[in-house]
């Protein structure tokens, strides 16, 4: 009987005890294995919106958009439109006592285990140049023909 009273003064002091906190911190309220697509601040903050966000949110509109609340209204919420679009609930969450470099979660209130969270940017592979026939080399290349 003690422990539940000495827990139950715990709680009351101190909180509800949390699973991962640190991880919790950092995926704005959520844990890893909830998450189904992430993006950085930085991501959030750039012109549009990532492709596969809203293809996420299309695909699963059970799930739950954490967006964070350390950003600018202005930079979340054409995520928040796309989120509505889809009938996805969304919450913007301020943690006063951390600054997470994460922007946007997309998660689930159980696990799922998601190999890869994070959207890379695709970068253009580089098109092998063109000969340029009327440049210097070109010329060149000419004169050590004819000879």
């Amino acid at each position: 009987m003690s422990n539940n009273v000495d827990d139950y003064l715990q709680r009351g002091f101190y909180g509800a005890k949390e699973t991962k906190p640190a991880e919790r911190r950092k995926f704005l309220g959520t844990i890893r294995e909830r998450i189904v697509i992430a993006l950085t601040q930085e991501q959030v903050r750039e012109s549009g919106i990532y492709q596969q966000v809203e293809e996420a949110l299309k695909g699963n509109r059970e799930a739950r958009l954490y967006l964070n609340g350390h950003m600018y209204y202005e930079e979340l919420s054409k995520y928040v439109k796309v989120a509505s679009k889809y009938h996805v609930d969304f919450t913007i969450v301020t943690n006063k006592n951390h600054q997470s470099k994460i922007g946007l979660v997309l998660a689930y209130d159980y696990a799922i285990d998601k190999d890869e969270i994070y959207v890379k940017k695709e970068i253009p592979i580089a098109k092998p140049l063109k000969k340029d026939k009327s440049g210097f080399y070109a010329t060149l290349l000419k004169v050590f023909k004819k000879s």
